[in-house]
């Protein structure tokens, strides 16, 4: 499964009549060049606090916004963002990207979906259900709201961490992200980029290896895109099960931030919790969490499912599409369960 550009560039040089044995060399350095992305991206890079600490600085944008900001990087999705959006759908495919709810106890789920029904057997015509759901973790898709992390006793902006209470986020809750989530969405598919069915746990994404995407595909992530990265989590659980995913995941890099940072991403999406596992970071499992909510004020989706979104992608070759998502305005939120929509 070659990717696009790669395929293109034998096409021409086939039309072009370049000997074969000139096109087998031309070949297996392309071949040589996909390697080295793969072997490139198995070695984890160590991140010492110094460098955290820089980073957190350096990508900051507290203040960007004004100083009562309440929605970070979603302040890059503009009404003309949207309108530009809108325009992205050719047939009106729809492609949802949440898990279905897992309800059985497993490794990567110790809190489950839980679902009770009322009303079986009475004389009235309608029944209902109640649900219980601790959402948070790496089971159920979620949307994470800015006061979710803390670093160094602040949230987002300067936010007192301890403004928190037992009734909730005083401040970035996920009601601040009522309207809604209308913009480009782009998928960065890194397995099949790789030519692999999924990523080996522990696998980290470097900044590099998105930029390699980019220049295969010919598109460029700008400025209030919503990016998703595949790492095939969802399909190594459907083959070998479920798995201690806190502990061992592929993954991003934290110095992905930057990357996102100079593109002015307005939300990052991942198959699980974002952060590769192991992190690179003594004493810290979550910095790339820590650099996008509390540095960048960038919401996240966790565990959302790209398998569907996979298969159409590729099989259309097209990676970008309209992204909508909405919150359950919950006041004082920590962030929310939901169905974000690809369409096409």
């Amino acid at each position: 499964r070659w990717p696009s550009k790669r395929l293109a560039i034998m096409n021409d040089l086939c039309r072009h009549g370049i000997h074969r044995v000139t096109l087998v060399i031309v070949v297996c350095v392309l071949c040589i060049g996909a390697s080295a992305w793969n072997s490139q991206a198995q070695t984890l890079k160590s991140i010492d606090v110094e460098t955290f600490e820089t980073w957190m600085q350096n990508l900051s944008n507290w203040g960007r916004w004004g100083d009562d900001d309440q929605l970070g990087t979603l302040n890059l999705i503009t009404p003309e963002k949207r309108r530009e959006a809108l325009t992205l759908p050719r047939d009106g495919e729809l492609v949802s990207l949440a898990h279905d709810v897992e309800t059985e106890p497993a490794i990567d789920n110790t809190r489950p979906f839980e679902m009770t029904m009322s009303g079986l057997g009475d004389a009235g015509l309608s029944v209902s259900d109640q649900w219980t759901v601790s959402y948070h973790g790496y089971a159920h898709t979620h949307l994470d709201a800015l006061c979710h992390f803390s670093y160094d006793g602040q949230l987002y902006n300067g936010v007192p961490a301890d403004s928190i209470t037992v009734e909730g986020c005083a401040k970035l809750a996920i009601t601040n992200f009522k309207e809604g989530i209308v913009t480009r969405g782009v998928l960065i598919d890194i397995p099949y980029h790789r030519n692999v069915e999924f990523l080996e746990p522990g696998s980290p994404i470097y900044p590099e290896e998105l930029d390699n995407w980019e220049t295969q595909t010919g598109i460029t992530i700008g400025s209030g895109d919503a990016v998703f990265i595949r790492t095939g989590r969802w399909k190594r659980r459907a083959v070998e099960g479920p798995w201690d995913i806190g502990s061992h995941v592929a993954g991003l890099h934290a110095s992905t931030a930057r990357w996102f940072h100079n593109r002015d991403v307005a939300v990052i999406g991942t198959d699980h919790g974002a952060d590769v596992h192991p992190s690179g970071m003594d004493g810290e499992r979550h910095p790339l969490h820590i650099l996008l909510l509390v540095a960048m004020g960038t919401p996240i989706f966790d565990n959302v499912d790209l398998e569907a979104l996979s298969r159409t992608t590729t099989e259309r070759q097209q990676w970008e599409f309209l992204l909508t998502a909405a919150p359950s305005p919950v006041p004082g939120g920590t962030g929310s369960p939901l169905n974000p929509i690809a369409i096409f």
